[in-house]
């Protein structure tokens, strides 16, 4: 064996079936925080929540306070659920999150509804291609998305992306 070769060791989680843990971290209050290559752990007080890469709305890391943040995707008007942990050494994980989370968005595409503001349509899928296309919405700060012109602008733009993709 190379003495240039280790082997990673990660804490044990229980995962999906057929899936296996690529990059961890632990917390400092113990929670330990994984992903494989479909769904990103975070396991906590013997609770463990799995989020699905797709459904992985942000995630980012504050180098100066140590504090890695992930928001799931959520229901207009709903609060969306969030998840912090402050990770003295994040190791490899950092980039397969962000590696995972931008192998979901097959599309994005921002509309303008006036001259300030708009809308995203987004299109994402799991990184592994299983499953179908969801395609979601995402409206800038103060814009209505019951407003007559915000709904039409968004179905108007949600049927010309899924014409150029040729996704449903």
């Amino acid at each position: 064996m190379s003495r240039f070769w280790s082997r990673t060791t990660h804490p044990r989680i229980a995962v999906g079936r057929g899936e296996r843990v690529l990059a961890s971290a632990t917390a400092g209050d113990g929670a330990v925080l994984a992903g494989t290559r479909d769904a990103f752990y975070l396991v906590r007080d013997d609770e463990t929540r799995r989020v699905p890469w797709e459904q992985v709305e942000a995630a980012g890391w504050d180098r100066d306070t140590d504090t890695f943040r992930l928001s799931e995707v959520g229901s207009w008007g709903e609060e969306r659920p969030v998840h912090t942990a402050t990770l003295a050494d994040p190791g490899r994980l950092l980039e397969l999150v962000h590696e995972r989370v931008t192998a979901s968005i097959v599309l994005q595409r921002h509309v303008a509804v006036d001259r300030r503001r708009g809308l995203r349509v987004i299109a994402r899928r799991a990184p592994s291609g299983a499953g179908g296309v969801q395609w979601v919405y995402e409206y800038d700060e103060g814009v209505d998305p019951d407003a007559p012109a915000v709904r039409a602008a968004a179905r108007d733009a949600l049927e010309l992306a899924q014409r150029e993709v040729g996704l449903p």
